[in-house]
């Protein structure tokens, strides 16, 4: 199957270059996986920022937050033994893993959904508290009943889960802490109750004994979740052999809640594809991409950061056209739109069956 997406003509849309620093004497190397919305008409982008201090030959260095939410930075000799730099988005210094990168949420505004800027008096989101000391990654936008409720992933030296935060009008925030314990990521809401419980997509991890799948909880009130079903599990020889995690919200269609997912081989090539759910029981699977809607094709997916990377956490719907904002190589902001029409036919008639 070929391609679905239409690729923005003037991607990528945002490049690290274009987003100032948060403070002095940092850089901003990547931006990644935007949350999408809109709010008083236009269009807005909630993007992950990813800062380091300028780097120093022979010398490694990386930010953390400390308890008081205060930026610190630790550097080390980049010869030093006990240090392993093998991996681009984790450092490894004497057995304790920190990340190379702190990231932070930028909020971005656009009247026509392709130039995008700051707004004058915008104020970035920072991480806060002990669980958000190595930054907030991957905000997911979920709209109900006139609230914006923020689910991103908080990530400290106590492990990787899942925060919610909530606004109307995007000047005061609810802190509702971390709704999803360590190892918990990609945590997208539906954005309507489904007799009389709210739902959520979530990946909790555990890589020896199960894997990276994607899961469904049940709530009364968005902050204590139970009822946990496993629907999506990775499949050998696919696309999506490694991990799956969930996108954004799920889309309601007359054939079910459509949902835009991730996956990726043990290469770390992520592609995108989609699960359609049953719209009252959303813990069946009605069927699933054999093969990808969208791969990284482009050179500028296929080169930066972390290269051969599609990833996305943020669309906009208006009518049959899915305009998704993604992350490019862990590097560039994107966008592309899709036929949902098109999507559902894509999948088969039957589901999947997982392994």
């Amino acid at each position: 199957m070929k391609d679905l997406a239409r690729r923005f003509r003037e991607n990528p849309l945002l490049k690290p270059a274009d987003i100032r620093p948060s403070v002095d004497g940092m850089e901003v190397t990547c931006l990644l996986n935007p949350g999408v919305f809109k709010y008083n008409g236009r269009t807005w982008l909630l993007v992950r920022v990813a800062e380091r201090p300028k780097q120093v030959p022979g010398r490694t260095s990386f930010p953390i937050l400390n308890a008081d939410g205060k930026l610190e930075v630790l550097e080390f000799n980049s010869d030093d033994p006990r240090l392993d730099l093998t991996d681009p988005r984790v450092i490894s210094f004497d057995g304790k893993d920190y990340l190379t990168t702190l990231s932070h949420l930028r909020l971005l505004v656009s009247n026509d959904g392709v130039d995008f800027r700051e707004p004058e008096h915008g104020v970035p989101l920072m991480g806060s508290g002990e669980l958000e000391t190595y930054g907030i990654e991957d905000c997911r936008v979920a709209k109900i009943d006139g609230t914006y409720c923020l689910t991103y992933t908080e990530v400290s030296s106590n492990g990787v889960g899942v925060g919610l935060r909530t606004t109307r009008d995007w000047k005061n925030f609810a802190h509702e802490g971390m709704i999803f314990p360590p190892h918990n990521k990609d945590c997208a809401l539906f954005e309507e109750k489904i007799g009389g419980k709210y739902y959520a997509l979530h990946r909790p991890s555990s890589p020896e004994l199960g894997g990276n799948y994607i899961w469904l909880a049940e709530s009364p009130d968005l902050i204590h979740w139970g009822r946990h079903r496993c629907l999506a599990q990775s499949r050998e020889g696919y696309w999506d052999s490694a991990r799956v995690g969930a996108g954004a919200a799920p889309i309601r269609t007359a054939e079910g809640w459509l949902e835009i997912y991730h996956g990726a081989t043990k290469e770390n090539r992520y592609c995108l594809g989609a699960l359609l759910l049953d719209l009252e029981e959303p813990w069946r699977v009605i069927a699933r991409s054999e093969n990808p809607i969208m791969e990284p094709l482009a050179p500028y997916e296929q080169e930066g950061f972390f290269g051969h990377v599609i990833f996305t956490n943020g669309h906009l719907v208006d009518g049959d056209n899915l305009t998704l904002y993604y992350g490019a190589a862990d590097s560039v902001i994107c966008a592309a739109q899709m036929s949902i029409a098109g999507i559902l036919a894509s999948l088969p008639l039957t589901p999947t069956v997982t392994a």
